[in-house]
């Protein structure tokens, strides 16, 4: 029984003692020496998980108890998470070792952090919520502060830390208020409490609860205050993992609990989250329009697209989950891409993150410049873009759902978006040549991160790479 329980999670056992034996080795011989060879050993263990994850799919397994469930939907969002973290990391090492700051703590960190993610999104239970989701947290603090020299990192982690915690304890509050008034931790008991969708006003503010508390994960408004910070003061690899397989994860966990736990009344939460979707999607479309600082920006557009996510979300339905996830795959490809670019800004040296010191830039660099179109473009949801079909199925999802005046606002929303990165490509075309010039240089894995993923924003535009059916497949799974 326990062998065919530590089966389910082998994939998650191996990271494990992986990140522990790599700590280990690198504290007792070469240290930072090390860590160059631990980034790519930890990427390509990232890699090869993803495709043991994605290959070996099969009926729905559960261990523990049930406290974990290894389904379609989990292998769906592991497969994401491995591999936009392994490209990170690989995007991450030059820049760092430039920036002095590659220290071997960090593939560590974020081997660790991504077995919390795995056990997010296969968690079905309380307990196994919060262990997954505090691992991944505490590890996301430090990375957010590890460059130590730095106020402005250190500031990013202390203020991470410190409404991370909040929302922790909020979301464990509810998480005891549904454990009182349903008697059980794991999802499927608290789905039978509800009966034929009635739910006791304990359970209600139990939910409630929860879901602030992810909503915090996930950056959704009025609970995404510590996202532009962080964003701006974490390095800028840093802040490439924040923008990719964290916001998978959370995203995950909130469709497992809402659709798990309480997914016989979709009527009482959908509400709640159709709210969120659209402050998020207002403000971000709003907020980013007068920053200067990339990072920033991108701050407020992962804070508008999360906004579209969680319209899927709030449908409630097979189709909105479906959407929700081709969404959230579309995103982080564009984010991984947006970040390799983002990487390669700099002056003799030196970091740079204002836009406009992108003046010109195509005329120097048209290729790198032309990608970078694509990326923003998909990211506006031009068509015929794949980011386009992204924003497309999440509100067809709202409209099947009778959420028509959400569909409508996250359209408008996305026009006015469309603003911001609008001016990053005017700049790059034609802005007023400056003496800012950026340097041309780009390393290989840069270079090539950014080309697949604009590549990807037009290819895919023939059959999503197979990503429909595969999140249907994984909807399917959740929603039954």
């Amino acid at each position: 029984m326990i062998s065919a329980d530590l089966s389910v999670v082998l994939p998650e056992i191996v990271l494990a003692v992986y990140a522990m034996g790599a700590l280990l080795a690198a504290v007792y011989t070469g240290k930072d020496k090390a860590a160059p060879v631990l980034v790519w050993t930890t990427a390509a263990l990232f890699f090869a998980l993803a495709a043991w994850t994605g290959l070996t799919a099969g009926e729905a397994r559960t261990a523990f108890g049930g406290a974990i469930v290894d389904d379609g939907f989990a292998r769906f969002a592991k497969v994401v998470i491995l591999v936009s973290a392994g490209a990170v990391l690989l995007m991450s090492k030059d820049y760092m070792r430039r920036q002095k700051t590659l220290l071997f703590e960090f593939p560590v960190l974020v081997a660790l952090s991504v077995v919390g993610m795995m056990l997010m999104v296969s968690a079905h239970d309380l307990m196994t919520l919060y262990m997954g989701l505090e691992l991944q947290s505490l590890a996301l603090y430090v990375v957010a502060a590890i460059r130590r020299d730095s106020v402005k990192a250190t500031e990013a982690g202390l203020k991470y830390f410190v409404l991370g915690a909040l929302s922790s304890g909020l979301l464990l509050y509810g998480a005891s208020l549904t454990y009182g008034y349903a008697g059980t931790t794991l999802f499927s008991g608290i789905l039978s409490t509800l009966g034929e969708g009635e739910m006791s006003i304990g359970l209600l503010i139990g939910l409630v609860f929860m879901i602030t508390g992810l909503a915090f994960k996930v950056s959704a408004v009025p609970f995404h205050m510590w996202t532009p910070d962080v964003y701006e003061g974490a390095p800028t690899p840093v802040t490439a993992f924040f923008a990719s397989a964290p916001k998978m994860a959370a995203m995950g966990l909130f469709a497992r609990v809402l659709h798990d736990a309480f997914g016989a009344v979709p009527g009482d939460w959908g509400q709640v989250v159709a709210v969120l979707s659209l402050l998020s999607m207002a403000l971000g479309a709003v907020a980013a329009i007068g920053q200067r600082n990339i990072k920033r920006l991108m701050a407020y557009s992962s804070i508008a697209h999360m906004g579209y996510a969680l319209m899927g979300l709030a449908a409630g339905t097979q189709l909105g989950v479906q959407a929700m996830l081709i969404y959230m795959a579309i995103y982080v490809t564009m984010s991984v891409g947006t970040f390799a670019f983002i990487l390669s800004m700099e002056k003799d040296g030196q970091p740079v993150t204002d836009i406009r010191s992108l003046n010109m830039y195509a005329a120097r660099e048209p290729l790198k410049a032309l990608a970078m179109l694509v990326l923003l473009f998909s990211l506006a949801g031009v068509p015929p873009l794949v980011g386009f079909f992204g924003k497309f199925y999440v509100v067809r999802a709202a409209v099947d759902a009778g959420l028509v005046w959400l569909a409508v606002a996250g359209v408008v929303a996305s026009v006015v978006g469309a603003f911001y990165y609008l001016r990053i490509v005017f700049y790059m075309y034609f802005g007023e040549e400056g003496d800012a010039r950026l340097d041309g240089a780009m390393p290989p894995v840069l270079w090539g991160m950014l080309m697949i993923s604009a590549f990807a924003m037009v290819a895919g535009v023939i059959n999503l790479f197979g990503v429909e059916g595969l999140a249907l497949t994984a909807a399917e799974t959740l929603v039954n």
